[in-house]
């Protein structure tokens, strides 16, 4: 058992952690966190991505030891068999085996699309980008995190509409999280939410 399971039992109890196990050698190890905030949530996560060391800037030294997550609603089902869901554990291990193996490094604010040209996730979920943030709706959950002497932090994926994409490319990042805010849009997926901008800016963008 990792020393990072060890720290999720501890912390959410043994019943509440459930270890998916690779299927092959590229593949991480996935983790899936139960827990009980307004509704019955699951938080899928990496399981050790953060043996890594990112190769960060100084001022994001804080920010070398991640895991990467996707906040899921109570109504999703991770069944193998449901494509329309399972996309989250596939792009969990894209980008953990991305961000290792171009020797990169992925923080707060930092935008990955679906794809060239990007394409909506699924039937159900139309946003086409994901925008990296810290934790929101599991702030309370997910801070604090030490290993060692190793600080881990979490990095949820919120996947977002195109013209909010276009808004962070011309207001800057710090602007959009405002507009989110002010929505009370978190990581927590939700297939029906609706974009957080006005119409003004998406016709005259």
């Amino acid at each position: 058992m990792s020393e990072l399971v060890e720290a999720y039992i501890s912390r959410f109890g043994k019943d509440n952690i459930q270890v998916i196990e690779p299927k092959n050698n590229e593949d991480y190890p996935l983790a899936i966190i139960s827990l009980n905030k307004r509704s019955p949530i699951k938080v899928l996560t990496t399981l050790g991505l953060s043996d890594y060391d990112q190769p960060v800037p100084e001022k994001f030294n804080s920010c070398k030891h991640i895991e990467l997550y996707f906040c899921l609603p109570s109504y999703w089902d991770l069944d193998e068999g449901n494509a329309a869901m399972i996309w989250v554990v596939e792009w969990l291990q894209k980008l953990a085996k991305h961000v290792v193996t171009k020797n990169t490094w992925f923080g707060e604010g930092h935008t990955i699309p679906n794809g060239n040209p990007a394409e909506s996730f699924s039937a159900t979920m139309q946003q086409k980008y994901m925008f990296l943030t810290k934790p929101i709706f599991l702030q309370e959950e997910l801070d604090g995190f030490k290993i060692g002497d190793k600080e881990i932090q979490f990095l949820g994926i919120l996947p977002i509409f195109e013209d909010e994409m276009d808004y962070k490319q011309g207001k800057g990042t710090y602007k959009l999280q405002k507009k989110f805010n002010d929505k009370g849009i978190t990581e927590l997926l939700d297939d029906y939410r609706m974009t957080c901008l006005k119409n003004k800016w998406r016709i005259f963008r």
